[in-house]
């Protein structure tokens, strides 16, 4: 990291930061062409979870190539001090990451995924059926490494 001042490497700061986020980024490559998808998460045990269509693009790229990285950030305030725009600068919290996306097929794995999922931005369990689970993909992404880094706070 550039700027080693602002790096969090405290995993309990970091991980609190994905608690809080609403939005992960996710990144994806085909055929050396980056492409980037914004999608609710869930967190838990070093492992990132996402629901989606069973057909896309997204599946078709972790299909061929399921090297992926991640970014999330929170608390984002732009600074605008007195002056010249080139003075401007932002407040943030954010965390970025590598690791490899799997499609979760096992029925019960996935009902977990989907209730990280859930817990992410609700509270409670919810008990899905198992045309539910049969009717969406779930993504597992297994953390390789993540960093934190933060300006302003």
């Amino acid at each position: 990291m550039r700027r080693s001042a602002r790096e969090i490497k405290d995993k309990k700061e970091i991980e609190s930061i994905i608690q809080r986020a609403q939005v992960c980024r996710i990144g994806l490559s085909e055929d050396n062409v980056p492409y980037v998808v914004p999608m609710n998460f869930g967190y838990k045990d070093n492992c990132l979870y996402f629901h989606c269509a069973k057909a896309g693009k997204k599946i078709d790229v972790i299909r061929q190539n399921n090297k992926v990285c991640f970014e999330m950030d929170i608390d984002h305030t732009i600074v605008k001090p007195e002056g010249r725009p080139c003075g401007y600068s932002t407040k943030y919290r954010s965390v970025i990451g590598f690791g490899k996306a799997f499609l979760v097929d096992d029925l019960e794995e996935k009902a977990m995924a989907l209730n990280i999922v859930t817990k992410h931005y609700s509270s409670g369990f919810y008990q899905f059926s198992e045309k539910e689970l049969e009717n969406v993909a779930t993504i597992k992404v297994e953390i390789d490494s993540m960093t934190g880094k933060k300006a302003g706070y």
